[in-house]
């Protein structure tokens, strides 16, 4: 699990992005196509083309971090969304739902699974 610190963005790349990119390939990416920053200290997310692997990049300030998950089975829940009209092709995540995301869930529309008991 990464602990995102408070303030920080979470850059969720939309469409699929060639995997074996790695370090460099993605922070060109990031400053060419999502036009951040990649050392800004944000989260960016990018999915490979069949879905089942996600791969994390983020500068903590001391270096650049590079995860990457591969589902076993099943694919990444990814938002079926166009580039935003100035051209970005990102959308903006809660740490919740990139926790959501990272484990293989639905974080689009997460659904309560127990009703609040009202003191009254």
């Amino acid at each position: 699990m990464i602990t995102v610190p408070a303030g920080v963005r979470i850059h969720l790349a939309l469409g699929a992005t060639d995997t074996r990119k790695g370090f460099d390939g993605l922070a060109l990416l990031v400053q060419g196509v999502l036009r951040v920053d990649s050392f800004s200290g944000h989260v960016f997310i990018f999915r490979g083309k069949r879905a089942g692997l996600v791969k994390i990049l983020f500068h903590d300030g001391n270096g650049t971090c590079l995860f990457a998950k591969r589902l076993d089975q099943g694919a990444f829940t990814w938002p079926m969304t166009q580039p935003s009209p100035d051209g970005t092709a990102s959308v903006t995540l809660t740490a919740a739902q990139m926790s959501m995301l990272v484990e293989g869930l639905g974080w689009r529309t997460p659904v309560q699974t127990r009703r609040l008991m009202v003191a009254g």
